[in-house]
């Protein structure tokens, strides 16, 4: 049995903590919010698809209050933008307020802190990364070392947060991702929920340029020329 409890959106960077989790530790379940987002079926497929696909049971926990927030990501428009936003911080720091969820990875996280304490497993893993740290603070270290000092308490020092990619940009998470072999092929990091990525969300707009001048695998599903562009 594995000894973590992995939080998997079907974006890039939870999709590598996952990997680097199952390789490492064992991943012992996977845990995926529903919280009305735009995004959840496309979320769901992505998810479902990683599950399956190297055999780990995984839970859908529905977080029905979250539905009413007033966000971007659940009711609210999704700010577009260009690559050349991406290096604009009043932009992008208004995109990020934009789709902002009141305390919605601590609210994951303790989540997961408990079921990972009732089933056994020593760590709850999740997707941050220091290039969205800059707008999310609930991506930073100082969070994730907060964290594990409230769940030093809470779980009776039993449950560790951690995060492999929490010092990384998103074009060192791709690359990470390429190096372990992780199913990028599956991944969805896009705030819509349309049959294709919209490739002109802030989510979107990070991964592009991630993954650079690399079109390896933009033949698949997700993907159409719009956002290969």
């Amino acid at each position: 049995m594995g000894s973590s409890v992995v939080l998997l959106s079907g974006g890039l960077d939870s999709v590598v903590n996952f990997k680097k989790a199952l390789d490492e530790k064992g991943v012992r379940l996977v845990l995926f919010f529903d919280y009305g987002q735009k995004a959840y079926k496309r979320e769901k497929e992505a998810i479902t698809k990683i599950a399956r696909r190297y055999d780990v049971p995984f839970q859908i926990i529905r977080l029905d209050f979250m539905r009413d927030f007033s966000t971007g990501l659940t009711r609210g428009r999704i700010p577009l933008l260009s690559q050349k936003d991406l290096e604009d911080s009043l932009t992008t720091e208004k995109s990020a307020s934009a789709v902002w969820v009141p305390n919605r990875n601590g609210v994951f996280i303790e989540i997961a802190a408990a079921i990972a304490e009732n089933v056994g497993a020593s760590s709850v893993v999740v997707g941050f990364n220091r290039e969205e740290a800059t707008t999310f603070p609930d991506n930073s270290s100082d969070y994730l070392d907060a964290l594990n000092i409230a769940l030093h308490y809470s779980t009776r020092g039993k449950v560790k947060l951690s995060c492999y990619t929490l010092t990384m940009s998103k074009k060192e998470i791709y690359a990470f991702g390429k190096d372990i072999v992780a199913p990028l092929d599956l991944v969805w990091s896009c705030y819509q929920g349309g049959r294709k990525m919209c490739g002109k969300c802030e989510s979107c707009q990070r991964l592009k340029r991630a993954m650079g001048t690399d079109r390896s695998w933009f033949e698949t599903e997700h993907f159409w020329g719009g956002f290969a562009q």
